[in-house]
């Protein structure tokens, strides 16, 4: 592959990003209606739709580890999409919660995956060349926006009962792509890679993990309850929609002119600004959704807080997660910061929503982006000089 051309699986890996991601936006908003039309109480039902933040936990490391060690990416990715697929089928003969409960955890044991070994794969292909990582990864933003809209016109006019199905045909989508993908010839490493314990002990690779860790329990601030806020607040379920939907068609517009922005502003600067307009986008909403202008405004950040994040974050790891290790970076990077950090994060955030009302868990997902930029800024300082390849192979 020369540098700056597209690599030569571009067509696989859109069509898995937007069959996956297609997925997650028919299974997350449309779910819990599911589940509701089984006569599953409200609580049993927020259980449920916790396990895949729980699962990312667990499984990224799962199948990053075993991925990584035979150095079959590929074959692991085929093996679990058919395997969710098979899973996902019990979800039309499911009537208790119960039975419910243990599905979601097999089936997200294996869902979870796929996002981390599909960017590990393509950060394979590319060969540490990132330049054209914005306008494959947007597929993904471009699947889930189209899921969501397409679905909820399907389910308003043939009902509820008709999630599975629509959930169903996109994880089988994700098989075709899956099993479309060859294997990368991994290059040889003569030298010994570092373990991934021992890189874990390094100050930088601590303070970049706390501060991905931060800034996505942040954002449980929009996933768990940025609805029900401007619901409470009195906008209509088309506006709330409306909302959600400017948020992904800004991080596409990024991703589509990523390379060029990084190319300019460079690596360092751009993380260190994604978190400090985190600051400000939870403030403004927190104290100025009320004002539609506002509202507006805050929701074209998303282009910040969540594009520009994750591509500062995903070329940061190769840094330390690459070659041998590049799975099980991914995997570390889902687990701590979308595992973990949404985990934890919705707890503390619905702590605070019970004891201080709606506007304090926006004032706490704008403090812990400030932490955030504070342990990006440390783990910038302790980092050693080093060319960052790809995104326009920006300075660290």
């Amino acid at each position: 592959m020369t540098p700056g051309s597209k690599p030569p699986q571009s067509l696989n890996f859109a069509l898995f990003f937007f069959a996956y991601y297609g997925y997650v936006g028919v299974f997350s908003p449309y779910a819990s209606l599911y589940f509701a039309d089984k006569n599953i109480s409200a609580t049993q039902i927020g259980v449920l739709m916790s396990m895949m933040q729980v699962m990312r936990i667990f499984g990224p490391n799962l199948w990053g580890w075993v991925a990584d060690h035979t150095r079959r990416r590929v074959l692991v990715l085929r093996l679990t999409s058919i395997a969710a697929a098979c899973v996902f089928a019990g979800m039309f003969w499911g009537e208790s919660f119960t039975y419910f409960f243990v599905l979601l955890i097999v089936l997200n044991l294996f869902t979870s995956a796929q996002g981390p070994l599909s960017e590990a794969q393509m950060l394979s292909a590319m060969r540490g060349d990132l330049t054209h990582y914005g306008r494959l990864r947007l597929w993904g933003s471009v699947g889930f926006i189209v899921a969501v809209m397409a679905s909820g016109q399907l389910l308003d006019t043939f009902g509820i009962a008709l999630m599975p199905t629509i959930a169903l045909l996109l994880l089988l989508l994700v098989v075709v792509a899956a099993a479309g993908m060859h294997e990368e010839i991994q290059s040889a490493h003569p030298q010994a890679m570092p373990s991934v314990r021992a890189l874990l002990k390094e100050r930088e690779v601590i303070a970049f993990f706390i501060s991905t860790f931060l800034m996505v329990a942040a954002h449980a601030a929009l996933y768990v309850y940025y609805s029900l806020y401007l619901a409470q607040i009195g906008y209509s379920k088309t506006v709330i929609g409306l909302m959600w939907s400017l948020g992904v068609i800004a991080e596409i517009l990024f991703f589509y002119w990523q390379a060029p922005i990084f190319r300019r502003y460079g690596l360092r600067f751009l993380m260190l600004m994604s978190l400090a307009v985190g600051v400000v986008r939870f403030a403004l909403i927190g104290f100025g959704a009320e004002s539609l202008a506002l509202l507006l405004l805050a929701q074209v950040l998303h282009a910040a807080t969540f594009g520009v994040h994750h591509s500062a974050s995903v070329a940061t790891l190769q840094r330390w997660f690459s070659g041998p290790l590049q799975a099980r970076g991914q995997a570390l990077f889902i687990s701590v910061s979308y595992g973990l950090g949404g985990s934890l994060g919705g707890l503390l955030l619905s702590a605070c929503w019970d004891t201080f009302g709606a506007t304090s868990v926006y004032i706490v997902a704008s403090a812990m982006c400030a932490l955030g930029w504070v342990a990006a800024w440390l783990s910038f300082r302790w980092q050693r000089p080093l060319p960052v390849s790809g995104l326009g192979r920006s300075e660290a």
